[in-house]
């Protein structure tokens, strides 16, 4: 079993290489964040809303 620090150094630098972070950026990030770049490069990210599911949002969530 890996520990937390050996795992989240390879993580680090495997930010690194395919996203070009530097340590800071990785640090500084969320999980969401990260995990959005790895489904990205995975290529089953969700499609990108359109413009009827935007309005439609608009319309349940405005920002007064």
């Amino acid at each position: 079993m890996t520990d937390f620090a050996t795992a989240a150094a390879r993580l680090a630098g495997a930010a690194g290489v395919l996203f070009g972070w530097s340590p800071e950026t990785f640090w500084n990030a969320t999980p969401a964040e990260l995990a959005a770049l790895a489904q990205a490069l995975r290529g089953d990210a969700p499609a990108p809303l359109g413009g009827s599911e935007v309005a439609r949002l608009k319309e349940l969530f405005p920002d007064g």
